[in-house]
């Protein structure tokens, strides 16, 4: 008896899975606006990309203190905090150990290594800079030296290119006496590239400490 029921569930198990297979081969009807008839556009570039130099801009963001200064990072550094040239210029914004040092920061390794050190950094050399050059920007912004209109945003950009200092000698010589970095930068250049931000959330302040 036994033999029997388990003879009879084979069997049963058999039609079963030929049954499926029947079905299985059956032809599947693909409805007409399913079909593709004709070639359809590939989602990948059908070419490769060439790189263009002149096409690499900051990120534009807007007028602000933001602004200001993601492109004064991009100028100095193309923003990467990490980087050194050669000159020995530390990071983002490129500070040299010796403005560091009049804001507490005493370690280039750890400056360098620090995006959030960096940042700190460059809002308290903006707040030191407009400090020092508050009478001068009352006295000049709004003024033109040599076509260029002088403006806060564009005298900051400036000491920190070439200090406060030179900044005031650019402005009370009237465009006369206008320094450039190593790398031929100049105050006058700096001026014009960055003028326009609005700083008004750089706070001056006397010999700041980060």
């Amino acid at each position: 008896m036994g033999r029997c029921v388990i003879s009879f569930c084979a069997l049963l198990v058999l039609l079963f899975l030929m049954s499926f297979n029947l079905v299985s081969s059956k032809k599947v009807e693909v409805p007409d606006n399913l079909k593709v008839t004709c070639p359809s556009e590939v989602i990948y570039p059908k070419k490769k990309t060439v790189f263009n130099a002149t096409m690499v801009t900051p990120p534009f963001l807007g007028s602000s203190y933001i602004g200001f200064k993601e492109a004064l990072a991009f100028k100095e550094s193309q923003g990467n905090y990490f980087t050194t040239n050669t000159l020995g210029y530390l990071g983002k914004y490129q500070f040299g150990i010796g403005t560091l040092q009049l804001m507490g920061v005493y370690s280039a390794t750890r400056f360098l290594n620090d995006p959030v050190l960096q940042e700190k950094a460059f809002y308290t050399n903006m707040a030191r800079n407009k400090w020092i050059l508050r009478r001068d920007i009352d006295r000049f912004v709004g003024k033109r030296i040599r076509g260029v209109e002088i403006t806060e945003s564009g005298m900051l950009a400036a000491a920190h290119l070439a200090g406060p200092g030179n900044v005031k000698k650019y402005l009370r010589s009237w465009g006369r006496v206008d320094v450039a970095d190593s790398y031929g930068t100049t105050i006058a250049h700096y001026i014009r590239k960055f003028s326009g931000y609005d700083l008004s959330y750089v706070a001056p302040r006397r010999n700041p400490k980060v």
